[in-house]
């Protein structure tokens, strides 16, 4: 799969072909539906809170004797049944939301999600952004990378790049994230995938899935190793047979 490489200027270059190993995956969207929740989840607050009768503040003094009195039992004025104490069974925002994920599942997700965009044709290279901090030169350069609505725009470098990240702040539509930093939920959520060339070899050497095979590969050699290491021994020489000794007749 290849895609189409923009200069700084934003002329049309040569062609570069993406890694299998990061934007050849099958795409899983129950995978991929797991780690968006995952990542929405650990977003989630509880902001509703409420004081039980332990927080409510209040004389803790037992308002009437407990007996003889004809009337029901009652302790202090922080009881919930009162007007003004504590809540009984009411929301906390002592709620934890969030979510475990193994790595090599969130991986395989990121895997997932950028073949499928790689797949819908969103994706495109840049050779490089300058040092110069201008808004309007950014715009400019979306603009001349066949990106007419500046919408829900992803921009991928190889780290944090001040003068990329500063130019774009400004922008409503456009989102510059580092290769380490890529999820699920910002890559789905994309319209345009804009990837700076180095930023691509620094997400496959993080996400890519080669790795994970060459490691598996390596301990099935050694297995084998072990395994075919006793076949090679030799059996060990046999001893030659003693000669018995002959024994003389004792005469009758």
């Amino acid at each position: 799969m290849t895609i189409d490489v923009f200069s700084a200027t934003g002329q049309k270059g040569k062609q570069l072909t993406l890694p299998a190993s990061l934007f050849g995956a099958d795409v899983n969207f129950g995978l991929m539906h797991q780690a968006v929740v995952r990542q929405q989840s650990g977003r989630r607050q509880s902001p509703a809170h409420v004081l039980t009768r332990s927080e409510v503040s209040g004389s803790t003094k037992k308002l009437f004797t407990q007996k003889h009195t004809g009337r029901a039992r009652r302790g202090d004025v922080r009881s919930p049944t009162l007007r003004g104490g504590g809540k009984a069974f009411g929301p906390r925002n002592v709620k934890n939301f969030e979510k475990d994920m193994p790595k090599k599942m969130r991986h395989a997700a990121l895997r997932s999600c950028l073949s499928l965009q790689a797949g819908k044709g969103t994706i495109m290279g840049l050779e490089s952004f300058g040092d110069a901090i201008k808004t309007k030169t950014l715009v400019e350069l979306l603009g001349k990378m066949s990106i007419k609505e500046v919408r829900n725009v992803l921009i991928v470098s190889k780290g944090v790049q001040k003068s990329l990240v500063l130019s774009a702040r400004n922008v409503p539509g456009v989102t510059v994230v580092p290769a380490s930093y890529l999820n699920p939920e910002a890559v789905l959520h994309a319209r345009s995938i804009v990837f700076l060339t180095d930023a691509i070899d620094e997400a496959d050497r993080l996400f890519g899935k080669k790795h994970v095979t060459a490691r598996t590969g390596k301990v099935a050699a050694k297995k084998e190793e072990k395994i075919d290491a006793p076949k090679a021994k030799k059996a060990p020489a046999k001893k030659p047979a003693a000669k018995k000794k002959a024994t003389s007749k004792k005469s009758a």
